[in-house]
């Protein structure tokens, strides 16, 4: 006995998504941070339940970090670093850009907390805290950092295909 074939129609994936450049500076950063939330109310996200509005602050606060880090340890005199927030099926998709390729941030299975007592070095722990997956990757010249965050009510495009198969 063999189960009836049912036709499915075909998958409308929609993605939005917002790319800006700011200046390697701390305002730069700020600016960044300010942006996203902004392209999140855009977006509409954030504006019909507490948990999405969740999501707009935890979005913020990780390119805040990812911001701060572009300022910090990848600024390059003379160019500036990348933001680039995409509203994909079920989550958005946060990659911030910088040009400076000598020193790459541990991958996400070797961040460590940092002591207490420490001023710095919170951002990637941060940030991993706060996403649903993050990754490191190389580019030519430098190096992007994206994180994913899952939308509450929406269905995250990964893992959909293991659930539905």
């Amino acid at each position: 006995m063999t189960a009836p074939s049912t036709h499915q129609g075909p998958v409308t994936v929609r993605v939005f998504t917002s790319v800006r450049r700011f200046s390697a500076t701390p305002l730069g950063a700020r600016l960044a941070r300010h942006h996203a939330i902004e392209q999140m109310r855009a977006w509409g996200v954030g504006s019909s339940s507490a948990s999405r509005s969740d999501a707009v602050g935890t979005v913020a606060a990780i390119v805040g970090e990812l911001a701060a880090n572009a300022v910090t340890h990848g600024r390059v005199p003379g160019r500036d670093f990348e933001v680039r927030l995409s509203l994909v099926t079920g989550s958005v998709r946060v990659e911030v850009t910088d040009t400076r390729a000598e020193s790459l941030p541990p991958a996400p299975g070797a961040v460590t907390a940092p002591p207490p007592l420490d001023e710095s070095g919170r951002g990637l722990f941060l940030v991993g805290a706060l996403a649903d997956r993050w990754e490191v990757l190389e580019r030519e010249p430098g190096k992007t950092v994206r994180a994913e965050v899952d939308l509450p009510g929406r269905l995250p495009l990964v893992g959909r295909a293991a659930r539905n198969g």
